[in-house]
């Protein structure tokens, strides 16, 4: 007999066939497991909806906690899907003895980001558990955005030579979540990643480069490498790696490197990922590059007809590997 297991839940290829065989199976009106919102065209201008929950160990870490994840992993699943966040509603389920200052420290945090992120949140739910039953504190959030006039015109519509962006650093927040884990003695000057991606969207829109655009995702659990893999499940064509063209943080390197962790397998929580037209690479990094969240931005791969549906990697030693979707779950509880 099958059962959950962590895997289950790092975002990866467990992740993949579990949404497929059961909730899929079930909720057929789910849509696209590869888009991060529900897109609809039902109401005036349209709209874009999602919904995230939120477990990561520990609550608060360098450089967010559970609160600012949950408010801006919520507005960044509506920001890649091209929709100005607007309304987050929030649960929470608190364990039994959790201290009400550190919750009111987090509800403050929940409130700072939803204003740097320009979203209000108007409604919300509280369930409390015996203690030893929820680890402290889980969060729920749910969010609706207006959809801008262009979209991302799809998977269906990579071609070979498409062009592979991302906005910056890879790994930061999966590393950041490793090192201030209680039980490990790990030092280091890592800073989650934790940030909304919506001022990137929204320069490619006012800019009219969202043309140019065929698909993008925040690259969370999994990583790089699974979303990638996403992009490119079922087609025809598959995606090349420059390796040296990845940016990566020396910090997250060097934890990789010492525990055996790979950083496109490591959780962001404050970046871009996407496919473009080639004719528009160029400018949507110059673009990028004008805002912080965007100054590592760089083009790290392309589109080819080698390896139909999957994913490989030039490695800076001149050799290839393919990269996969996570199957094991390096690390549990980031998000």
């Amino acid at each position: 007999m099958q059962k959950i297991s962590l895997s289950h839940g790092n975002g990866g290829r467990h992740t993949f066939d579990l949404i497929k065989n059961v909730f899929i199976k079930h909720f057929q009106e789910a849509g696209d497991y590869a888009a991060d919102s529900f897109i609809t065209k039902d109401f005036r201008g349209g709209l874009a909806f999602t919904t995230d929950s939120h477990v990561v160990k520990p609550i608060h870490f360098p450089g967010g906690d559970i609160g600012s994840l949950s408010v801006n992993g919520t507005a960044n699943d509506l920001a890649v899907c091209a929709a100005r966040p607007l309304y987050l509603s929030c649960g929470f389920i608190i364990e039994e003895g959790f201290r009400i200052e550190e919750l009111d420290a987090i509800v403050k945090s929940m409130a700072d980001s939803a204003r740097s992120c320009g979203v209000r949140i108007v409604a919300g739910d509280t369930k409390v558990v015996e203690k030893g039953n929820a680890d402290g504190l889980y969060i729920n959030t749910s969010g609706i955005g207006q959809l801008h006039s262009i979209l991302p015109s799809g998977p269906s519509t990579i071609l070979q030579g498409d062009i592979v962006l991302v906005s910056g650093t890879v790994g930061d927040h999966g590393a950041t979540v490793f090192a201030a884990r209680d039980d490990m003695s790990f030092q280091s000057n890592l800073t989650s990643d934790c940030a909304c991606v919506y001022p990137l969207i929204e320069m490619l829109d006012a800019s009219g480069l969202m043309e140019g655009v065929r698909i993008m995702r925040d690259p969370t659990r999994g990583g790089l490498a699974t979303t990638l893999n996403e992009f490119v499940h079922g087609l025809a064509t598959g995606i090349e790696l420059d390796e040296t063209s990845i940016p990566v943080r020396a910090e997250v390197t060097g934890i990789c490197e010492l525990l055996g962790f790979d950083p496109v397998y490591l959780a962001c929580e404050g970046k871009v990922v996407l496919v473009c037209d080639p004719s528009y690479a160029d400018k949507i990094l110059s673009l990028w590059k004008q805002h912080p969240l965007g100054r590592d931005a760089s083009a790290i791969g392309y589109v080819t007809a080698r390896y139909a549906g999957g994913v490989f990697m030039k490695t800076s030693v001149g050799g290839e590997r393919i990269l996969d979707m996570l199957q094991s779950d390096m690390l549990p509880r980031i998000c």
